[in-house]
């Protein structure tokens, strides 16, 4: 499965609407399988330091093939992973709101969101993330 234009509004459409639910402002981004940017949507009012921060959430997360939540403990001093945000020009992003987007078990891309506190970043990546796979169920792989 590739990730359509189409597809990826739908995902910001999904997480913005989770967003204002929330009554937050968020910087959204979706990539494709190999990290490159499909969309973006900047909310209204949503800060300017975030833009940078969703895209690398989503690379993150397809890059190294977790959320990006499961990094921040592994990245603290001491931790086995301490220092991995250094790498790759900084572009690797240890705060939660990055999700890979997972079809028949193989990251087709991801989801960052960035703007308010890691949890509710995480919550609204979540609710893009429920809804690409309510997208994805076919009767082949309902019973997985």
């Amino acid at each position: 499965m590739i990730i359509s234009l189409r597809t990826a509004k739908a995902l910001l459409e999904a997480a913005e609407k989770q967003a204002m639910t929330m009554g937050i402002s968020e910087d959204i981004a979706i990539v494709d399988e190999g990290g490159n940017l499909i969309a973006f949507h900047r909310m209204d009012n949503a800060k300017i330091a975030g833009i940078d921060i969703a895209v690398n959430k989503a690379w993150t997360s397809v890059a190294l093939q977790v959320p990006t939540a499961n990094l921040v403990s592994a990245a603290l001093p001491g931790g086995p992973s301490f220092g991995i945000n250094t790498t790759n020009q900084g572009r690797i992003v240890i705060l939660g709101g990055g999700i890979p987007l997972i079809y028949n078990k193989r990251i087709v891309g991801g989801i960052g969101v960035s703007g308010a506190t890691s949890a509710q970043d995480i919550e609204v990546a979540n609710a893009a993330v429920r809804f690409f796979e309510s997208m994805t169920i076919t009767p082949a792989n309902t019973n997985n």
